[in-house]
């Protein structure tokens, strides 16, 4: 071999560290794609997303995507996999719903998901899907959350962040997750909120920006966009403005001591 052969030309090869490239790019998209947040309670499951915009002319890009009246998912990477995903788990759900005349398990269409995305790592011609996905959704009444990559592997978690500066929400997902179980809708979309703003930099986050989504205890999905997200917003920048208040109080004992 020539010292010109290339390993990312597709994804059935190895490098001689032991590395499939293609997979790697497809895990360095989702990265860059904005950050999404998911949580889980005793009686819901939550995803808070940042959309983005293209430019001030444009559009935000949708970020949420209603699976079943019980399922949602939330995306980061490249938009147009994570639409082709959307459209395969609604068939799933549909024909599951159509000839068992019940909803799919959310655990099951995890596990076919990624075994769908695993096809694009094991076939030459296709590529893996580049795209993560937070799953969200309601099963015999427990929230679940799952996670997808594009390697094919899944996971089940408490909370969850993936995207860009996603290390960022997760930090803060870690200090607080023990609140969660016991916390009511409000205080678990709040807490969502707040690891989107860790994740946010220099970005503000309001309603035009922020998304959410919610399973409640039932199982019905709510979808929140644009001003129906600002109460939240309002929350969160209340949030923001508690701390200072807090910390400027002492020192106004202070003035009056002396």
């Amino acid at each position: 071999m020539g010292g010109g052969w290339q390993y990312d030309t597709d994804c059935i090869t190895w490098s001689p560290q032991g590395r499939i490239h293609q997979i790697e790019y497809a895990e360095e998209a989702v990265k860059q794609g904005s950050c999404c947040v998911g949580l889980v309670s005793k009686t819901h499951a939550v995803i808070a997303s940042l959309k983005r915009s293209n430019s001030e002319l444009g559009s935000y890009q949708q970020k949420i995507y209603k699976i079943d009246e019980h399922m949602g998912i939330g995306i980061a990477g490249l938009t147009p996999d994570g639409r082709l995903l959307s459209r395969y788990m609604r068939n799933e759900c549909l024909n599951h719903r159509f000839v068992y005349g019940r909803p799919l398990p959310i655990s099951r269409l995890v596990n076919q998901v990624a075994d769908k995305a695993q096809i694009g790592t094991q076939r030459s011609g296709k590529r893996p899907y580049g795209v993560g996905l937070l799953v969200i959704g309601m099963h015999e009444g427990e929230p679940r959350l799952f996670n997808t990559s594009p390697s094919g592997l899944y996971d089940e978690y408490k909370a969850h962040a993936i995207g860009g500066r996603s290390q960022a929400a997760r930090t803060y997902l870690e200090k607080t997750y023990e609140q969660y179980p016991d916390a009511s809708l409000e205080e678990l979309v709040l807490h969502g909120c707040k690891a989107i703003r860790e994740s946010a930099a220099d970005h503000d986050v309001n309603c035009k920006n922020l998304s959410l989504a919610i399973v409640t205890g039932d199982g019905n999905y709510i979808q929140l966009d644009d001003e129906a997200t600002q109460p939240y917003v309002d929350l969160l920048k209340a949030s923001e403005d508690a701390p200072a208040a807090a910390e400027a109080a002492p020192a106004a004992d202070m003035d009056v001591e002396e």
